[in-house]
């Protein structure tokens, strides 16, 4: 049960990200949601039955771990577009590499960029100085606005949505190296490119107000 602190920081964690989700596409101020995943690497042991008519593909239950891999997802929701990235670990640099991606090349023009994401303990501006010079660091920093999504609140990412697509379109079957996930998913990000696939989010403050009021502290006059 979340307590009534908690609930206060909650709700005005979400208000935040939902009156961001309402301002206009501004390609000077580009509203970006971000988020990551991890990708397990499965090798099948035993040699799958093809599909034959009347009779469907048949893989057998036993496989072997491979690795691990983790995708990086930037998805700018009312233009259509995503940027993905595939990496071998999960660290503190690994963000920080994929912010100054998002910063120079996907977004270099923007003079400010607003990123929605949870609040991981890696996704925050101190791991851009523990990976880049403080000038370098700094320079990133002020190119961001960064908005956290509450905590519990992982269904206010849009990027969620992207990574959950991603998921069953692409990579919903066992592979057992990273370079083919990062080839797939350079496919898949190309593909829904170019069907400028938005995202048209409904839910509102207001909406919250009367939908989640049980979360809202409850406060006199």
């Amino acid at each position: 049960m979340i307590g009534r602190a908690r609930n206060g920081q909650f709700v005005a964690d979400m208000e935040k990200v939902l009156e961001i989700y309402k301002l206009p596409y501004d390609p000077d101020f580009p509203v970006v949601c971000m988020d990551e995943s991890p990708k397990q690497l499965i090798k099948e042991t035993r040699g799958s039955i093809p599909m034959k008519p009347g009779s469907e593909k048949k893989i057998d239950y036993e496989y072997a771990r491979c690795g691990m891999c983790n995708i990086f997802m930037a998805n700018e929701p009312l233009r259509g577009k995503r940027f993905v990235q595939v990496t071998g670990t999960k660290t503190k640099k690994d963000w920080a590499l994929f912010v100054r991606s998002i910063a120079d090349e996907y977004y270099k023009e923007a003079k400010t960029i607003n990123l929605v994401m949870d609040n991981l303990n890696t996704h925050q501006p101190g791991s851009l100085y523990e990976v880049f010079e403080p000038e370098e660091a700094n320079r990133l920093v002020k190119r961001f606005n960064f908005i956290y999504t509450p905590k519990h609140g992982s269904w206010l990412n849009m990027a969620e949505i992207e990574l959950n697509v991603l998921q069953g379109q692409c990579l919903n079957r066992r592979i057992d190296n990273i370079e083919t996930v990062q080839k797939e998913v350079m496919a898949w990000q190309k593909y829904r490119n170019g069907l400028n696939a938005s995202i048209s989010w409904q839910f509102t403050a207001e909406d919250a107000r009367i939908k989640l009021k049980r979360l809202y502290p409850s406060f006199q006059a």
